[in-house]
């Protein structure tokens, strides 16, 4: 008990964060925390320490006894860990990008960590990262990345526009001032009509760059993510005004994950009874911790990659799976006057099948496609009259691909319908190029060569944009290794001799603002110099950011519970209300 007493004070254990635990990782193992923390042990402090102990015998690193306590070096632990969790999601491929990203992280985050916290409870520093993560998932370039970061540093009041300019360039400076371009966008209309979106939507496709635009929907995506602390009048202005005018947006744009994640968002606050009608209905198929897709998503794959005939005839096999949103299948109840059970593609995975190279390979692929389809049949029940064969007859703009529904229900259990697609890599590729014009189409451009035409302007931007963030020379990064680690590394080592100084740590954290820089650096060097020679080699820095991220795994799963308590306490609340609504609802469309 006095153990507890000593690592968290409160009284109140459900606040006992993993990375208090680390604290006393020396002192006791977490088995021994387990068998004698005071009872009763709240659910996220007794999930935090089941984590300790499956990490203490999983082969993670050794915690280490102490941590940088200075200033400077904590700051250089955030500057690592971001830049290796954002990079983790990136398709780096050139020094500059490495560069850009760096020096803007090293700029961003002693201005955002003086900042107060934000009105929804989070540090501005969090909510940049929570933005640049978002983009990183989309794969932005880094100039876009950058902006995500540093459009958080700007609004607070810590930059202008021409000191961006000045010390990252014009680029990422033109970026953040398209970006606050495209936040005015919703001030232009007075009501949110059809017509009035649609407008205001081609108006932004044809005026704004459109990395810009992608910028400003994930700033959506990450306030749509955070509107609990506003009353409910506001929550219900800001989905209003995503709904009509950024979900489309997005969609129009080509990023699906932003325009569905926008589009659910702005159902549930503006009808939260519908939302829980459909999303408990979904939910209560849910069996155990994995979802219903990933479940039948690892059967479909085992069973076509288990047939010898198909295995024959295809190099490779993926399945993808997804579930229709929330918002799209309340839609289609009101819209054909179904049932849940009845609408077929609540549940969706396609099946992509890259054939053997050779002469007949287009025939072979063709071939395949029918053959995984007589594997799905025998899995699950076929319905007929929902099949679709665009590879017999393919569509008017050349798609081509084999689509089916399908009866997974159990004999106990009555389960949703699942549509499967199935079709050859260079029938996806096909059908991926079609998207964008299909997209835009869609998202408010009525005109279809117009469309094309945007198309065409999209894609040579998208290749301007990676001919400009290709490798320059410059005299301040030398030997920047390519692996993952190794970048940080390398942008530290401004020498490129293939060892850190002191004078070098002594640098990084003078450009983080760190006053008493010289000593805080000494104090880290003494802490990662294992032998004692003055400078790190490229292995104890190695250990030291393996280090840096099991300790930001920590505090990601301690924003995992918080998130999943937060959503089971909401739910519970509104349960009461929400079942009577639901109910009603649910009788309503049934008639």
């Amino acid at each position: 008990m006095e153990l507890f007493s000593a690592i968290n004070p409160s009284p109140d254990l459900h606040f006992l964060s993993l990375r208090s635990l680390t604290d006393c990782h020396n002192l006791a193992p977490p088995n021994l925390l387990l068998r004698h923390c005071p009872r009763p042990l709240k659910p996220l402090a007794r999930y935090r320490l089941l984590y300790l102990r499956a990490s203490s015998t999983s082969g993670v690193p050794d915690l280490p006894a102490t941590v940088p306590e200075q200033a400077g070096g904590k700051l250089v632990v955030e500057l690592i860990g971001a830049f290796n969790e954002l990079t983790d999601r990136m398709n780096l491929n050139s020094t500059s990008s490495s560069v850009i990203l760096f020096v803007t992280l090293k700029l961003s985050i002693p201005i955002l960590q003086s900042f107060p916290l934000l009105p929804d409870g989070r540090s501005p520093l969090s909510k940049a990262l929570s933005v640049a993560l978002i983009l990183a998932d989309l794969q932005m370039d880094a100039e876009v990345i950058s902006a995500g970061i540093l459009r958080e540093v700007m609004e607070a009041g810590g930059i202008s526009i021409q000191e961006v300019k000045n010390q990252i360039g014009i680029s990422t400076a033109h970026l953040l001032h398209e970006s606050l371009r495209v936040k005015q966008i919703p001030s232009r209309v007075d009501i949110f009509d059809d017509d009035s979106s649609a407008a205001l939507r081609r108006f932004c496709l044809t005026y704004y760059d459109i990395r810009a635009l992608i910028l400003e929907l994930a700033l959506k995506l990450d306030s749509m993510r955070h509107l609990q602390f506003l009353p409910r009048y506001q929550q219900q202005m800001l989905s209003l005004e995503v709904l009509k005018i950024h979900a489309p947006l997005a969609f129009a744009v080509g990023a699906n994950f932003l325009s569905l994640q926008l589009e659910d968002l702005s159902f549930r606050y503006l009808f939260p009874c519908s939302y829980f009608y459909v999303d408990s209905w979904l939910r209560s198929h849910e069996s155990g911790s994995k979802s219903l897709i990933e479940t039948y998503k690892d059967k479909l794959e085992q069973s076509l990659k288990n047939d010898p005939i198909l295995t024959e005839m295809v190099e490779d096999i993926s399945v993808k799976g997804r579930y229709k949103s929330r918002s799209s299948t309340m839609k289609k109840l009101l819209k054909d006057g179904r049932k849940l059970e009845e609408v077929n593609d609540i549940l969706g995975l396609r099946v992509i099948l890259k054939p053997r190279s050779g002469t007949d390979s287009s025939e072979m692929g063709e071939r395949a496609c029918y053959q995984a389809g007589e594997i799905i049949k025998s899995q699950w029940r076929e319905i007929p009259h929902r099949t679709k064969d665009y590879i017999a007859r393919p569509k008017p703009n050349g798609y081509k691909s084999l689509h089916m529904a399908v009866d997974v229900s159990e004999e106990s259990k009555t389960k949703p319908l699942m549509e499967i697609q199935i079709r050859t890599t260079e029938m996806d590729k096909l059908a991926a190029g079609g998207t964008a014009s299909h997209s835009l189409y869609k998202g408010g451009l009525t005109d279809p060569e117009e469309a094309k035409r945007l198309k065409a302007k999209m894609l040579a931007a998208a290749e301007l944009a990676a001919l400009r963030l290709k490798d320059f020379p410059s005299s301040n990064y030398k030997g920047i290794h390519t692996d993952q680690r190794g970048r940080v590394f390398g942008l530290l080592d401004k020498n490129g001799d293939g060892r850190i100084s002191i004078e070098e740590l002594v640098d990084v954290m003078e450009d983080l603002g760190v006053d008493a820089a010289g000593e805080d650096a000494r104090e880290m060097m003494q802490l990662l110099d294992s032998n004692s020679d003055g400078s790190l080699s490229s292995d104890e820095f190695d250990f030291f950011q393996k280090q840096v991220e099991f300790i930001r795994s920590l505090e990601n799963r301690d924003d995992q519970y918080k998130a999943i308590l937060n959503d089971k306490l909401q739910n519970d609340d509104d349960s009461g209300l929400i079942q009577v609504y639901s109910e009603e609802l649910g009788n309503r469309l049934a008639t």
